[in-house]
């Protein structure tokens, strides 16, 4: 019996302790195996320089990116005041991000107040590219009728740059070259114009009344 079971361990286990020194060799030997030694803390070392390295530019390069968005999306929608929100976007970086819900809504706001004061709610970017697209013969004549609308309600605001009615008169053109002489008018809300010959002529049109 005391050739099959070791007194000073289970009665039950026969040879233990060679058994648990096996077992305790045999994650050490596939380590070793693996790497070792100086190979080992090299490989440390290169993993800790690419995590200290491409993590910090991983981190900005999201950050960044989704800071701008407002602008990107701000400039895809023809959005009049994309300066302002591209200004917004860039002091939410300098004060941590605490501006950028502002400029995201603001991006997605409609501008009435703008319409009424200028006549339009796009950037003249926007005829500048509808021009391009005239230019190349991608523009339908439905475009082409709601650019020209844009362009009626911006001149009675006296909204109308050198730059755009130069681009207006080369629509005109490029209407009559392709057969859109007169286009099919399009509705676009504009808020009625009071000028001085309005208020002068109610006056006196009281005045003949009493």
């Amino acid at each position: 019996m005391n050739g099959l079971y070791r007194t000073s361990g289970p009665r039950w286990l026969p040879g233990w302790r060679p058994g648990i020194a096996a077992l305790g060799a045999a994650p050490a030997t596939a380590h070793a195996a693996f790497l070792s030694g100086e190979a080992l803390e090299t490989a440390a070392d290169w993993v800790s320089w690419a995590v200290l390295i491409l993590v910090p530019m991983i981190v900005i390069v999201v950050f960044w990116v989704v800071h701008v968005m407002p602008e990107k999306i701000a400039h895809k929608r023809h959005h009049p005041q994309r300066d302002a929100i591209q200004t917004l976007c860039l002091l939410s970086l300098v004060f941590g991000g605490l501006l950028w819900p502002v400029a995201w809504l603001w991006a997605y706001t409609r501008p009435v107040g703008y319409r009424l004061a200028y006549g339009t709610d796009k950037h003249e970017d926007f005829v500048f590219e509808e021009l391009e697209r005239a230019r190349e013969g991608k523009l339908t004549p439905d475009e082409h009728a709601r650019v020209e609308a844009e362009l009626r309600s911006m001149e009675r605001r006296g909204a109308l740059s050198p730059e755009l009615v130069r681009a207006r008169d080369e629509l005109a053109t490029l209407a009559a070259r392709e057969g859109v002489s007169d286009p099919t008018p399009v509705a676009v809300a504009t808020a009625p114009a009071t000028t001085a010959a309005d208020i002068a002529a109610a006056a006196q049109s009281r005045s003949t009344t009493r």
